[in-house]
């Protein structure tokens, strides 16, 4: 497997854009930070300025969201969240991914976490928080093969799953 974590281009569009539509039927948000209103451009200017730590919003950290990329596809996406807020805190983490449904079982999420455990600690950030919903055996299977260590199970804020928090260090 050669999957690389990269900056989405302009290339990645048609890809991206599908995969998100599709995945907002199971509530997961595959691009962060994407309106209909944008144009690609304009997403990959916020991107950039996130990275930057420019223009956040009041609910934004510097970030960097990179696609995960296999001979060329699409087959997840990460986001890397180089410091916390409240949300963050307590239930986002640091590290926030996904796998395109048909990419699944192939070891992608785990060698995402990995590349992704490097591109934060180049930050300066070495205690790692990482969350999954209970029950999501392929995520919390994910985090643990990195090093994850289960801190907490929280209860569901909403009604649906508990969250399993874990550190990575």
């Amino acid at each position: 497997m050669t999957l690389r974590l990269r900056p989405y281009q302009l290339s990645d569009e048609a890809a991206a854009l599908a995969t998100h539509d599709a995945l907002l039927a199971d509530n997961f948000h595959f691009l962060l930070g994407w309106r209909p209103s944008m144009t690609w451009a304009e997403f990959l200017f916020a991107l950039e300025n996130q990275r930057r730590g420019l223009n956040l919003t009041e609910d934004q950290v510097p970030a960097v969201q990179l696609a995960a990329v296999v001979e060329g596809e699409l087959v997840g996406r990460v986001s890397v969240r180089f410091a916390r807020n409240e949300f963050l805190a307590e239930r986002g983490g640091h590290i926030g991914y996904g796998v395109v449904p048909a990419h699944r079982r192939r070891g992608y999420a785990t060698e995402i976490l990995r590349q992704a455990l490097v591109v934060i600690r180049a930050e300066g950030v070495n205690r790692v928080l990482v969350t999954c919903d209970d029950g999501n055996v392929a995520s919390s299977g994910a985090i643990e093969r990195v090093g994850g260590v289960l801190e907490s199970i929280t209860p569901s804020i909403d009604g649906g799953p508990g969250l399993r928090r874990y550190w990575i260090e």
